[in-house]
């Protein structure tokens, strides 16, 4: 039996903050002890143990690929945001990431929350071994048409860098713009390197995006980030177009330019 003189509360505490690799040892401790608040506590250990080992394999699995895809020299990931907005720039991040430290919790920015993205982006930002943005008007936009808006990004980011790649690997379709690169479609949910480049990318996209809200507050880019919502849609149809909008993207919407 354990000696029980902590009591069922101060077990239960230890228990909740205990980082992931001290849990086990914890687990094994206090799991004869048989007061219902510490087999309880104990249960949820295994279960958060369970959880957080889940996700550990699946982050590994990340840099795995990276690695079976580029190699163990400089690999750097690059992924676009803000493709479907029909307001605000395009933005490409390019991201050289390591093996190690890893920074746990990556994944496809879309399936994170701001929070979380922000905590991720400044790791990525302490590990990284370069980190290079691309970044393309809504004006230039209209001009140049998606495709080749993306390309120009994708290569402006790459070079943003300043360091020569081994393998430049990129979320989607062949882009031809580097010639080390490799695609791989959803490429951002499975590779380390283009799921650090998805969230800098993200990150610095809304920062700017919230920043530009307070030029134009009526359409709430602030909270939908220059996507079509149905509030920022009714604002073009009320208001018009901004110099931030791509035409192109609103002829459905509206005709012309108020602002």
């Amino acid at each position: 039996m354990v000696e029980k003189r902590n009591t069922a509360h101060a077990i239960v505490e230890q228990l909740h903050k205990a980082s992931v690799e001290g849990l086990p040892k914890l687990i094994q401790i206090y799991r004869s002890d048989r007061r219902k608040q510490v087999q309880a506590a104990c249960k949820s250990a295994e279960r958060r143990l369970e959880l957080e080992t889940k996700e550990r394999n699946r982050v590994q699995e990340m840099y795995d690929l990276q690695v079976q895809m580029g190699g163990t020299g400089v690999v750097i990931g690059v992924d676009e945001v803000g493709r479907g907005a029909i307001a605000g720039p395009l933005y490409v991040g390019a991201v050289a990431l390591p093996q190690g430290p890893k920074v746990w919790g990556i994944n496809d920015s879309k399936q994170l929350s701001p929070q979380r993205r922000e905590e991720l982006a400044s790791q990525i930002a302490g590990v990284a071994t370069a980190i290079g943005f691309g970044i393309v008007s809504a004006e230039k936009i209209d001009e140049l048409g998606m495709a080749k808006a993306l390309r120009f990004a994708m290569a402006q980011a790459i070079k943003g860098c300043r360091i020569e790649p081994d393998c430049v690997l990129i979320d989607g379709n062949p882009a031809h713009v580097h010639p080390k690169e490799k695609c791989l479609v959803k490429g951002d949910a499975r590779v380390a390197c283009i799921a650090a480049a998805s969230i800098v990318a993200k990150v610095t996209r809304d920062h700017y995006m919230e920043q530009v809200s307070q030029e134009y507050p009526a359409y709430g880019w602030d909270r939908c980030k220059g996507y079509g919502s149905a509030d920022h849609i009714a604002a073009i149809k009320r208001y018009g177009l901004t110099p931030y909008h791509r035409a192109t993207f609103c002829t459905h919407f509206v005709q012309g330019t108020q602002y």
